[in-house]
C-alpha cells in the first residue's frame, strides 16, 4: 500500500515551496540580462532545487552510455508539470509548450527564460513556424524539449505521438534524444503525480502528499535522422515510440491502461 505524507510534512513542504518560489522569482528577473552560460546553469539550478524542495530524488539510467549535450531535440512522454522541472535539472533545454504554461506562476516565468517557443494547438498553421524556430537553436546548438504525446498522461501508458515537430530535427540533421520518466511513490509505480485530470493546485497537493517521490529517467539511444533510410517524420516518430514505450511499460502495475 503505497504510503501518505503525514500532514505536518506535507504543510511543511507547501512552506518550503512558497520559500523556493520566492527565491526563484527574484533570481528569474536577474536573467534578463544575463549570458547563455549563465542562463542554462541558473535554469538547471532552479530545476534541480525544486525537485530538493519537494524532497523528490531523481535516478538517471543511461544503458548507452554518457550521452551528448548540446544540438538535441528531447521527446519524453508527458506525466506531470515535474517533468520541466526533471528535464531542466539534466539538460539546458528550450520547450515547445502549450500557450496556457506562460500565465502560470514562476513555470511560465522560468520556461520563458529558457527560450519555450508557445504553441496554439487549434491553429495548425504555427506548426512550420514552429518548426522553423525549433531548428535555428538546433543549428546554433542548443537542445530544444517537447513532449510529443501533446497532453499529459497518468503515467502507467502513453498516447501516440504527433509527428509534426520531429521535422525540425530532419531539417537540421539533429539528433532527436527519446527520454522516458517513470515516477514512484518510494518502489511503486504512481500515477498520483500526472496532471492529467487535475487542476495545478490538485496536482501540487497530490504531489506533497507522497511519502517519497522517486522518478526514474531512462535516456534511451539518440536517433540520427542520418542513418534513418527515408527523410520521413513519421518514421522518426515510430522509432522514437519504439524506445519509449517498452521503458513506460516495463514495470507498470496496469500496462494495458493506455489513455485515449
Amino acid at each position: 500500500m503505497p504510503q501518505k505524507a503525514p500532514i505536518r510534512k506535507r504543510i511543511a513542504r507547501i512552506f518550503k515551496l512558497l520559500i523556493w518560489l520566492y527565491h526563484t522569482g527574484r533570481n528569474l528577473r536577474r536573467l534578463d540580462h544575463a549570458t547563455d552560460e549563465q542562463r542554462a546553469a541558473t535554469l538547471r539550478h532552479m530545476g534541480q532545487s525544486c525537485l530538493d524542495t519537494l524532497g523528490i530524488q531523481t535516478h538517471v539510467e543511461a544503458p548507452n552510455g554518457n550521452q551528448a549535450q548540446h544540438g538535441l531535440l528531447i521527446a519524453a512522454n508527458h506525466v506531470s508539470w515535474l517533468d520541466i522541472f526533471v528535464i531542466t535539472a539534466l539538460y539546458p533545454a528550450s520547450f515547445i509548450a502549450m500557450q496556457e504554461l506562460k500565465n502560470w506562476p514562476i513555470i511560465g516565468k522560468m520556461v520563458t527564460n529558457a527560450g519555450t517557443v508557445y504553441i496554439d494547438r487549434s491553429n495548425r498553421k504555427d506548426i512550420n513556424i514552429i518548426n522553423a524556430a525549433i531548428s535555428r537553436v538546433l543549428e546554433a546548438n542548443g537542445n530544444v524539449c517537447f513532449f510529443p504525446e501533446a497532453r499529459t498522461t497518468l503515467g502507467n501508458g502513453m498516447l501516440p505521438l504527433k509527428a509534426a515537430l520531429f521535422q525540425a530535427a530532419l531539417d537540421s540533421n539533429a539528433p532527436v534524444q527519446p527520454i522516458a520518466m517513470r515516477y514512484y511513490n518510494a518502489n511503486e509505480r504512481t500515477t498520483a503525480v500526472s496532471f492529467a485530470n487535475a487542476n495545478l493546485f490538485q496536482s501540487l497537493w497530490r504531489i506533497v502528499s507522497i511519502e517519497q517521490i522517486n522518478v526514474k529517467v531512462t535516456i534511451a539511444a539518440p536517433l540520427l535522422p542520418r542513418d534513418l533510410p527515408e527523410n520521413d517524420r513519421f518514421l522518426l516518430k515510430d522509432k522514437v515510440e519504439q524506445a519509449l514505450l517498452p521503458i513506460v511499460l516495463s514495470d507498470s502495475p496496469n500496462p494495458e491502461q493506455v489513455m485515449p
